[in-house]
C-alpha cells in the first residue's frame, strides 16, 4: 500500500513540481521585465530548490564520448553486448583512426566491472569506467530497474546474479582468452563466489579479481548500515520494506525493495549535511555562481537516481552476507543454471591474483571487511595477494572523485597489468597450474602487448560519427 500512496502523491505534486521549473526559468531570464527586481535571484533560487526537491530523477546516462590520450582524442561508444531479464553488460568500445594508438589500445586488458545493485544505477561508476578506458577494455554491468521488468521474466534471487556474472566473465574470456574482474561494494561477495565455483569446477578463472570496500565479512568494524541488517530480524525486513509495483508500471505486481525508501535511509544516515547541501545550492543561485550550482546538480541528478531491487534478490543478501554470514562460515550454497547446488569455496581460488582496497574513512563498508577475502583466498599465493587502503577516502572516494583517480588507481591499473603478464604463458606451461586442462580452450596465448611509445606522431582526423554501427572505412576499432 506504501508503494501506491507515494505514487500518487508524486502524481499530485507533479503540477506544483511543473510550476516551479517554470517559475525559476522565468525569474532567472535576463530578458524577463521582472528579472530587474532586487530580490528576484532569491525567487528564482527559491523555486529552483523546490524544483528540485520535489522532481522525479530518472536514470541518468553515462556520457562519455572521448577521452584523451597524450595528443590522441578517442572516440567512446557505448553499447550493450549481452542483455539479460534484469541486467545488460554494456561495453566501451574505443574508435581511433590514429595507428600508434590503435596498436596500443589492441594488446590492452580487459576488464568487467562489476556495478553494485544496492539502490543507485551502475552510471555512479562513471568516474571509474571514463579513468580506466585509457588503459582497459572496459565492461561494466548495468542492472535493470525492477519495477520495469514484468512478472513474465521470473523472479531473481542471489544466486541469479552470481550465475550473471560467471556468464559475463565466460562472454569476455571468448572473446580475449581471459579478462580481469573489478567489484565495487556490494557485488564483492556475489563475485567472490561467482569466481571460486568457477575454480571448485576445474574451469578457467580470471586473471585477477579485485574488491574495493564491500562486505565479505560484515563482522568487522560494523558500520551503522551493517548494524541495520545485522539486528533487525530477517522477518522485519520482509514485512517493513517490501511492497509490490502499482499498476502504472510493467514490472506491476512484482515484490520489491522500492528504490524510495532505500533513499530515504541514504539521507537519514547524513540529512544534517544534505539539508547544508541543498541550503549552500541556494547560496549559489543567489550569488550568481553558476558553477558551484552545477556541481550539485550533477551530483543529485546521480544521488537521487535510484532503482528498485526484486524482493528475493534483497532479502537473500540480508540473509547470507549480514547475518548467517555464509561466505566466511563455508555454509554459502548456490544454485546453477544447471539447478545443482554447489558450495562456495574461496579456497579452490588458485590462478586468480586478488586485491583488496577499502577507504580509511568508509563509513558504508568497515575496515577490514573487504581485506578479510586475501585470508579466505588458501590457495592464492602470497605473492599474488595485495591490500590498498586509501588514506582520507570515504567509501565513494574508493572509486570516484581525486583520490580514485590519484591513489587507487595507479596501485590496480599496476595490479592488473601484472597480472596480466601470465596471459602470455603458453598454454602447457598453465596447464600445469589449472585443475581442468580441458577447460582451457579460453586461455589462448595472444600477442606480447607492444610497448605504447614514448612520443606518438600527429593524431590523424577522427572519425566523429561513433553513433553509427558501422564506422567509416577508415576508421579501425579495438
Amino acid at each position: 500500500m506504501l508503494y501506491q500512496v507515494y505514487e500518487t502523491q508524486r502524481t499530485l505534486m507533479e503540477p506544483f513540481v511543473d510550476f516551479a521549473q517554470a517559475a525559476a526559468k522565468l525569474y532567472s531570464n535576463p530578458s524577463s521585465p521582472i528579472a530587474k527586481n532586487p530580490l528576484v535571484q532569491r525567487i528564482a533560487a527559491g523555486y529552483e530548490l523546490i524544483y528540485r526537491m520535489g522532481k522525479d530523477y530518472e536514470r541518468p546516462v553515462f556520457g562519455i564520448q572521448n577521452i584523451i590520450d597524450g595528443d590522441v582524442e578517442i572516440a567512446i561508444h557505448e553499447r550493450v553486448e549481452i542483455d539479460k531479464p534484469f541486467c545488460e553488460l554494456r561495453r566501451f568500445k574505443r574508435f581511433t583512426d590514429d595507428s600508434a594508438t590503435l596498436n596500443y589500445l589492441k594488446d590492452q586488458p580487459a576488464v568487467l566491472i562489476v556495478a553494485p545493485l544496492s539502490g543507485h544505477y551502475a552510471t555512479l561508476l562513471r568516474d571509474t569506467v571514463k579513468t580506466m578506458l585509457k588503459d582497459h577494455k572496459v565492461y561494466i554491468t548495468d542492472w535493470k530497474n525492477a519495477r520495469l521488468v514484468p512478472l513474465s521474466d521470473g523472479e531473481f534471487h542471489l544466486d541469479d546474479y552470481v550465475n550473471y556474472v560467471q556468464e559475463f566473465i565466460k562472454h569476455l574470456q571468448g572473446k580475449y582468452g581471459n579478462c580481469h574482474v573489478i567489484s565495487v561494494c556490494q557485488p564483492t561477495v556475489p563475485v567472490f563466489a561467482a569466481i571460486s565455483l568457477m575454480a571448485t569446477r576445474g574451469e578457467t578463472t580470471p586473471l585477477s579479481m579485485t574488491m574495493m570496500g564491500g562486505p565479505i565479512d560484515a563482522r568487522k568494524s560494523p558500520t551503522a548500515v551493517n548494524n541495520l541488517a545485522m539486528n533487525k530480524p530477517y522477518s522485519w525486513f520482509e514485512n517493513n520494506v517490501i511492497y509490490r509495483v502499482p499498476s502504472n508500471f510493467p514490472g506491476v505486481g512484482r515484490r520489491v525493495y522500492p528504490g524510495f525508501l532505500q533513499h530515504t535511509g541514504f539521507v537519514a544516515m547524513n540529512p544534517s549535511n544534505h539539508a547544508k547541501s541543498h541550503f549552500d545550492f541556494f547560496k549559489d543561485l543567489v550569488k550568481g555562481d553558476d558553477a558551484s550550482a552545477e556541481v550539485h546538480r550533477t551530483f543529485y541528478n546521480e544521488y537521487n537516481a535510484v532503482l528498485d531491487m526484486d524482493a528475493d534478490y534483497y532479502l537473500e543478501t540480508i540473509d547470507v552476507v549480514f547475518q548467517q554470514f555464509k561466505l566466511v562460515n563455508g555454509t554459502w550454497d548456490v544454485k546453477s543454471t544447471s539447478g545443482k547446488m554447489e558450495r562456495v569455496k574461496p579456497g579452490d581460488i588458485k590462478t586468480t591474483r586478488v586485491m583488496t582496497v577499502e577507504g580509511e574513512l568508509d563509513d558504508i563498508s568497515g575496515s577490514g571487511q573487504t581485506e578479510a577475502a586475501l585470508d579466505m583466498c588458501t590457495g592464492v599465493p602470497a605473492g599474488h595477494k595485495k591490500h590498498f587502503e586509501a588514506k582520507g577516502a570515504g567509501h565513494y572516494g574508493i572509486f570516484s572523485g581525486r583520490r580514485w583517480r590519484e591513489l587507487v588507481y595507479p596501485a590496480v591499473k599496476a595490479f592488473i597489468l601484472e597480472a596480466n603478464k601470465s596471459l602470455n604463458k603458453p598454454v602447457a606451461q598453465s596447464a600445469r597450474v589449472q585443475a581442468a586442462p580441458k577447460k582451457l580452450a579460453l586461455a589462448k596465448p595472444v600477442a606480447k602487448p607492444i610497448a605504447k611509445p614514448a612520443s606518438k606522431p600527429v593524431a590523424k582526423p577522427l572519425v566523429k560519427a561513433v553513433a553509427k554501427r558501422a564506422p567509416a572505412k577508415a576508421a579501425r576499432s579495438k
